[in-house]
């Protein structure tokens, strides 16, 4: 629909060169030795660990806090290892206010957890920085193969699992660099100063992974071949697709897939190259609308706006989050849907017409709308799988997703999976960590007897 012919406002360079660093400078300061111990002293150590309970991988957040309160950083990183691997990243991204920090007993007393996350960090970050050797070794070679698709969290969880059981692990990878969604998709401020990669090196410090780059299901690789070559597969690809808005003109450049523009950002050596819009909608509610507004907003966005079609209760994003956003100074509207894209006679995108809603039994439209303009709209509203990725091998699926069991086995004899492309998985990297590693313990027992 041609609106007008005024051209979106988007450019690179917004900002004075020396303060894109400072803009994405790491979110958290993190803890020095003393105010690590400082804060480990506050833990109650309790005997029933609710914060143990609530952490997926089932860290022991009492042990590795009381090492740290004893002078024993690098055995607190040990403790934290032997659940997961990835515990440097997870300190990182994870949403500890959710998770282990909302049920601390201090939380609950007190409104002020010990700060678990910070304290993780410091442990494995510590570890990761003093110690010249990976921290175990591996078992005697078993003879056995797999083929891991996917070196995101779950596929690196449980190739490190496998490895060190002895059996030789092959990653594919489609991309060039491995990380998944810890290189590609999270906010940059989160993951400083290449820490996605040399986490990456540290987990194939065990040996016995190859990682094959380039090398995509459906396209370089067939699913069939995998489990014809190997004694299992673990399948660990996240999803590559991702939801339009449904509206005629959604694929105009620019309306954008927010993961995408993410992936630009991260891989981008000079922030002060990357176009961006004055005025910026975000439609979604999860952690990518809050990372791609926030960093939208850091690379010199005049105004950013969230927009999400029901209440702050009901967004993905915890409370945290939503409270990072506001305070750099993006704006989050609630109780309004995507109804139809501004254009111009070129067919850009300039604005953005948007109806309130309103819980009557179900979410439906009032009627009522508003228009906000628009430079750049970014899509938010969550992936989606791609059909026709297993050439063939029959695998059982719901709303496209793989079905596995409680051990993330599918249903074909060779094959699991985890993360993402699982049917009921929370899109959390903790999560995809530990379906990789159920999944490794069960693909060991089927290999081994």
């Amino acid at each position: 629909m041609a609106q007008d012919r005024l051209s979106p406002d988007i450019q690179a360079g917004r900002l004075p060169a020396s303060q894109y660093s400072e803009n994405f400078d790491d979110l958290h300061e993190p803890l020095d030795r003393h105010e690590a111990v400082v804060e480990a002293d506050r833990c109650y150590f309790c005997y029933d660990a609710p914060c143990m309970q609530a952490c997926p991988t089932s860290i022991d957040i009492p042990l590795f806090i009381r090492q740290i309160s004893t002078g024993n950083p690098n055995g607190a990183a040990k403790t934290i290892f032997d659940q997961n691997i990835l515990g440097g990243m997870c300190a990182r991204v994870c949403p500890t206010e959710t998770l282990c920090e909302e049920v601390c007993v201090r939380e609950v007393a007190e409104g002020k957890p010990v700060k678990i996350g910070q304290l993780q960090r410091f442990a494995t970050d510590n570890f990761m920085e003093t110690v010249d050797r990976h921290p175990y070794e591996r078992a005697a070679p078993t003879g056995k193969s797999v083929a891991v698709v996917g070196a995101g969290p779950a596929g690196l969880s449980c190739a490190h699992a496998l490895a060190r059981r002895g059996h030789d692990v092959t990653i594919f990878e489609a991309r060039q660099k491995p990380g998944g969604l810890n290189e590609h998709g999270i906010a940059a401020y989160k993951t400083t100063n290449g820490f996605a990669q040399e986490e990456v090196d540290f987990i194939l410090g065990i040996g016995g992974i190859t990682v094959k780059h380039g090398s995509a299901l459906g396209r370089d690789i067939t699913l069939g071949e995998l489990a014809s070559d190997h004694d299992a597969v673990f399948l660990g690809m996240g999803l590559p697709g991702v939801n339009d808005l449904g509206l005629e003109g959604d694929d105009a450049d620019n309306c954008l897939d927010a993961v995408a523009y993410i992936e630009r950002l991260r891989q981008t050596d000079d922030l002060s190259t990357l176009p961006v819009g004055r005025n910026i909608v975000v439609i979604g509610g999860g952690m990518t609308a809050i990372d791609v507004a926030v960093q939208t907003k850091l690379l010199g966005a005049e105004t950013v706006t969230i927009c999400y079609r029901r209440g702050p209760e009901q967004m993905n994003a915890s409370q945290y989050e939503q409270d990072v956003a506001q305070t750099h100074g993006v704006t989050i509207r609630h109780w309004l849907q995507p109804q139809a894209l501004q254009r111009n006679e070129a067919g850009e995108v300039t604005g953005i017409t948007l109806e309130y809603t309103a819980m009557n039994g179900t979410l439906s439209g009032t009627g009522e709308t508003v228009t906000l303009p628009a430079d750049q709209v970014f899509k938010a509203i969550g992936q989606k799988p791609v059909e026709g990725l297993f050439g063939g091998v029959d695998l059982e699926l719901a709303r496209g997703r793989l079905v596995t069991d409680a051990y993330r086995k599918t249903s074909h004899a060779k094959i699991w999976a985890g993360g993402d492309c699982i049917e009921g998985g929370d899109d959390l990297t903790v999560v995809a960590v530990e379906d990789g590693k159920i999944a490794a313990a069960s693909i060991h027992e089927a290999l081994t007897g």
